[in-house]
């Protein structure tokens, strides 16, 4: 039998995805994807600090280019250093607005959580 005095603490929880109609577009995992392309300038080097194979996190980015009105990633090709990836300036707003997003979308979870006293 459960002990009446003990009452359980409830809360809300959630992550915040931005759809299109074409599918999945930008997510936490994405934007932090984004943020560590950014970070070293690298898809190899930002695979590897997050754990995911290149091909994964090629596949993200082609599938967040492609339902993008403009590239959020542009490769560019060897050279005497090597390759890399930028994030453009289309890539850089939707880090923005994703990370805004989700600051509002925390802070109403937070209030509807403290709302979920029985």
């Amino acid at each position: 039998m459960e002990d009446a005095t003990v009452k359980p603490d409830y809360f809300v929880q959630g992550r915040i995805w931005i759809d299109s109609d074409k599918g999945p577009f930008l997510g936490f995992g994405r934007v932090q994807l984004l943020k560590k392309i950014r970070e070293y300038g690298s898809i190899s080097q930002a695979a590897k600090s997050m754990g995911m194979s290149y091909r994964q996190a090629w596949q993200l980015i082609e599938s967040m280019n492609m339902k993008a009105c403009h590239p959020l990633v542009i490769k560019s090709t060897g050279g005497k250093g090597g390759g890399g990836a930028t994030v453009t300036e289309v890539g850089e707003k939707m880090i923005g607005v994703y990370e805004a997003l989700d600051v509002a979308f925390l802070e109403f979870i937070e209030m509807k959580s403290k709302e979920m006293k029985f």
